[in-house]
């Protein structure tokens, strides 16, 4: 089912994560596909001087590839395909150039976990979002269905606790679940489920690669559900105050603030 007409415009519907992750997969493997065809054509020609100017080609390609194509259309081609667009939060129209590489440096840098701030931002936005004020939103409201993208997430409601008592106590909970991921990897380290090599070098069995994948997307759901809660005023230590009805204050005693 399509977004029915007269829903509100594109500017408001906002991509969901699998659908980005799907755009993420879809241009990896067209870049893979490029230099995997500029190999071949080198080992065809067997000259140094072709395989220097592909490889120099494919290099160009993959730095250039997603920021070009932000800029100029809003969206790659792993986006296209995906009907999703990145927008400017002042213009309302593409990013710049220097915007689109800061995206994609810092979307490098983080990897996986800049999409963990999805969970909390009213927008949905991840951190690479964020940093270069700008938002992923539904190209073409009549070619998406409902669960494409999402809506702007309610303002926080009453009671909730301040912004600086949230982020502390949704840090400590991070803290402790990453700390809880470590000791559960040296738990499979001491039972023989992952090695050293894997752990300290990246260099992996076909088994331990799937059991590295699965913890990590275990540890990146952990993380983007306490960051959820945690802004929501959903976490013990920094919870919504309810409000008794018809008084000014909250259940606890306290005034309203």
């Amino acid at each position: 089912m399509s977004i029915a007409s007269g829903a509100s415009p594109a500017t408001f519907a906002y991509a969901r994560f699998t659908r980005r992750v799907q755009g993420v997969y879809i241009d990896l493997i067209i870049l893979v596909l490029i230099a995997t065809a500029a190999l071949m054509i080198a080992v065809a020609f067997k000259s140094d001087n072709v395989g220097r100017v592909l490889g120099f080609t494919v290099a160009i390609t993959w730095l250039f590839y997603e920021p070009l194509l932000v800029s100029l259309t809003g969206s790659t081609l792993g986006h296209l395909y995906c009907n999703i667009r990145v927008v400017d939060d002042r213009s309302g129209g593409n990013v710049s150039f220097v915007k689109a590489v800061v995206r994609v440096i810092i979307k490098t840098f983080l990897g996986w976990y800049s999409f963990v701030s999805m969970a909390a931002t009213s927008r949905h936005q991840a951190l690479h979002d964020l940093l270069t004020q700008s938002t992923v939103q539904i190209r073409n409201p009549a070619k998406a269905k409902p669960h494409h993208f999402a809506r702007e997430r309610p303002p926080l409601p009453a009671g909730v606790p301040s912004r600086a008592r949230r982020i502390v106590i949704t840090a400590i909970y991070l803290v402790v679940c990453v700390v809880l991921a470590g000791l559960a990897y040296a738990g499979m380290f001491n039972v023989g489920l992952i090695s050293s090599r894997c752990l300290d070098f990246n260099i992996c069995t076909g088994p331990e690669r799937w059991i590295d994948i699965i913890a990590t997307l275990i540890l990146l759901a952990a993380c983007a559900l306490l960051l959820g809660l945690g802004w929501r005023g959903r976490l013990w230590g920094a919870r919504i105050r309810r409000t008794g009805q018809g008084t000014g204050h909250t259940l606890d005693g306290l005034d309203k603030t």
